[in-house]
């Protein structure tokens, strides 16, 4: 009766899921939570954005502090608590639109970091069954390249879920990823709720590459119905080394995505993604090319859960997509000379639904970690000689701590 209510007291601390190797379980429950471990992260940035048609340029400066704590092992158990607070550190002239950080400063283009506190997660893990790990309570989510359901780790408040998630490898090579959502809290720390299923399957199997299976099916209960949708995907993605020096990257991926839940009967249209590339002596090359499809422009393609920014464009341009769909032609080049990450991405946009310009875009960027310190700098320019759409110049100077 004493280790089954010491079990309990440990998993009331939060819940969640999450693929790992499962650690030696330990049978001390005062040991289990005063020998865990304190996180701390730290990350100071400055963001200014000029936009076209507004007649002021934001200028924020911001600070996100992150504490967390994490218990050690017991009986397989697991749990972790962390808090997040975004502040306003100076210069504070720019428009949050939405969310309890809301500010009304119309006059400013968007910069999507409120001042805000949460509970940013509070989750438990069990691996006490074989290949298996359980993982339930307010819980950061990414699953594969977060181009679906991700955490938008680039705002300075993330997107977090309370989430049952449960990962299995029992089958060679093989990991099956299971999740229910019942709520998600955006990066303007909106309270969204959710009866939603995730579903991905990936195998590791081939030595070409990995092949992904997925299923996202969306009922996000804060409006009529119009972010639903359930998706199904298949990916994949590998290299090849020819020789010594050059690599050959490669990845194809194709996603249908239709009505689900509340949504319209519209919500239909293709993903598509192929892109090639190779690295020679620390030189990486891309070219490729992503589709968000339309539904002959009724409706275009939408990836709600996403990390958006992380694709299409560091401007944010296209974080919703248009109805007539996105083409988004890309090429990028990178490195790390003396541990210096460098990159830079070059995108035209036009229009899946007619063809339309949409415009073109320059994404730069230089980074560089020492240790738990990295600092950075961020460059994004989008032009678009139609009057649908604002010229956007976005720049980000970081520094960060991480413990």
């Amino acid at each position: 009766m004493v280790k089954k209510a010491h079990i309990f007291a440990l998993a009331s601390a939060g819940f969640l899921l999450v693929p790992g190797v499962q650690a030696e379980t330990g049978h001390d429950f005062t040991g289990a939570l005063t020998g865990g471990k304190a996180t701390l992260d730290m990350r100071l940035r400055s963001e200014t954005v000029s936009q076209e048609t507004k007649p002021d340029d934001a200028n924020a400066l911001t600070l996100r502090t992150r504490l967390g704590y994490q218990t050690g092992d017991y009986e397989g158990f697991k749990a972790f608590m962390e808090m997040t607070h975004t502040a306003a550190i100076e210069n504070n002239d720019y428009l949050v639109p939405k969310g309890p950080g809301a500010n009304g400063k119309t006059n400013y283009p968007v910069v999507a970091d409120p001042e805000i506190s949460r509970l940013n997660q509070a989750w438990v893990t069990y691996g006490g069954v074989s290949n298996t790990v359980f993982k339930v309570g307010r819980q950061r989510v990414k699953l594969d390249n977060d181009r679906f359901v991700g955490n938008v780790g680039w705002r300075q408040t993330e997107q977090v879920y309370d989430a049952l998630v449960i990962a299995n490898s029992s089958l060679p090579d093989t990991t099956l990823i299971y999740g229910y959502v019942t709520r998600a809290y955006n990066i303007f720390g909106a309270e969204v709720p959710s009866q939603s299923h995730l579903i991905n399957v990936s195998y590791n199997g081939f030595s070409l590459g990995k092949i992904v299976g997925y299923a996202y099916m969306l009922d996000l209960l804060h409006d009529s119905g119009a972010a639903d949708s359930q998706t199904l995907g298949l990916s994949f993605n590998g290299k090849y080394a020819m020789n010594d020096d050059f690599t050959l990257l490669y990845g194809l991926e194709f996603a249908q995505q239709s009505d689900y839940a509340d949504a319209p009967d519209t919500v239909d249209a293709n993903y598509t993604k192929f892109e090639i590339g190779g690295k020679f002596r620390g030189v990486t090359a891309k070219i490729g090319q992503e589709t968000l499809g339309s539904n002959d422009g009724q409706y275009g393609f939408q990836t709600i859960l996403a990390t958006k920014h992380a694709f299409n464009g560091w401007a944010d341009q296209f974080l919703t997509t248009p109805n007539d769909g996105l083409v988004d032609n890309y090429f990028s080049i990178g490195g790390k000379p003396m541990g210096v990450k460098l990159l830079a991405v070059y995108h035209t946009y036009t229009a899946d639904n007619g063809g339309d310009d949409y415009g073109k875009e320059l994404n730069l960027l230089a980074a560089k970690k020492f240790g738990p310190y990295s600092v950075g700098l961020k460059y994004a320019n989008y032009t678009d000689d139609t009057p649908a759409a604002d010229d956007v110049t976005k720049t980000w100077l970081w520094g960060q701590v991480k413990f």
